[in-house]
């Protein structure tokens, strides 16, 4: 057994339990909050996250892994007081998504950012002493172009340093896990401590057997879904996965975000449109699977145990 850092300290991997490794307590800008601290109203989004938690809590829940990273808008001191106030164990990011900061781009080199992302793990972020307990990256439709690598190639030596595990955006349907996947070989991490993103945006059985013999773990992390597919659709994916004998290699999620960055009506709205909330794989996802005749051994190994070997791996 071993530990992986949360928000509130080290936790042994053997008391994650049941895990949503791909989600958001909230996403937005970086550092909007504090330079328009009056487009939030703390306390109430404090509390209506602390909510959604203990509503997951309730249902099984333990552990929820936001992988917001300091340029999609992450809060620290939210995440701290949402985990402090609903029980639920929250795992926060170092790494960077998408749009990289221009900051990087100045002839940066990727052992530079790799020294910000091991701050972030090993003395903590923003002067909190919260610590990261992931490292995140994200790639889409570009695939890793310039940017994408300096930064992917920052984080896989952060990961060599400190063993602390690497979560993706990747965009499923160009195959951009391969591509990824390369670059983090030709750095030298083991691939067991990796987990390639939105792996359920496609039905490639082709790519995702691939990823997964590499060794990598499958993010199916986009439900209920999107215009790409339904969720019905996601889940005869899993299943196929299952069948195919790597269910110890997928991992479900949503990647929610619990609230915007400001107001309540983009909160009502987002519950509007999916009711169940971070509760739709418990809810939905994995009454279904049984009926198909997963067993719920498999369904405690995508839930449970996977997250746990992955995390007690590094």
């Amino acid at each position: 057994m071993g530990t992986v850092q949360t928000v509130l300290g080290l936790v042994d991997t053997g008391d994650l339990g049941f895990t949503l490794m791909h989600e958001h307590v909230v996403s937005g800008s970086a550092g909007v909050w504090n330079t328009y601290p009056e487009l939030a109203n703390r306390q109430w989004l404090t509390q209506s996250v602390i909510d959604d938690l203990r509503e997951a809590a309730s249902e099984g829940l333990h552990t929820f892994v936001d992988v917001t990273p300091f340029d999609l808008g992450r809060d620290v001191r939210l995440l701290h007081d949402a985990s402090e106030g609903s029980g639920v164990h929250i795992i926060a990011a170092t790494g960077t998504h998408r749009h990289i900061p221009r900051a990087f781009l100045d002839g940066t080199t990727p052992d530079t950012i790799a020294e910000l992302y091991v701050r972030e793990i090993e003395e903590g972020i923003e002067g909190t002493g919260i610590r990261a307990g992931i490292i995140k990256v994200a790639h889409d439709q570009e695939g890793v172009d310039g940017p994408g690598e300096l930064v992917l190639r920052a984080a896989a030596r952060a990961h060599m340093r400190t063993g602390v595990p690497i979560t993706t955006h990747s965009y499923a349907q160009s195959r951009v896990g391969n591509d990824q996947v390369a670059i983090l070989e030709d750095e030298g991490v083991d691939l067991r401590k990796v987990y390639i993103g939105h792996s359920n945006d496609t039905d490639d059985m082709d790519y995702l057997v691939g990823l997964c013999r590499k060794g990598c773990y499958l993010g199916m992390d986009r439900y209920p879904g999107s215009g790409v597919m339904d969720w019905e659709a996601r889940t005869q994916v899993v299943k196929r996965l299952i069948d195919a004998g790597y269910a110890a290699h997928i991992m479900l999620s949503h990647d929610r975000r619990l609230c915007g960055p400001n107001t309540r009506q983009n909160r009502m709205e987002r519950r509007g449109n999916n009711p169940d909330g971070i509760n739709f794989v418990t809810r939905r996802v994995l009454p279904r699977l049984r009926e198909l005749g997963v067993s719920n051994e498999v369904i405690h190994q995508v839930m449970v145990d996977s997250p746990r070997q992955y995390f007690e791996d590094s």
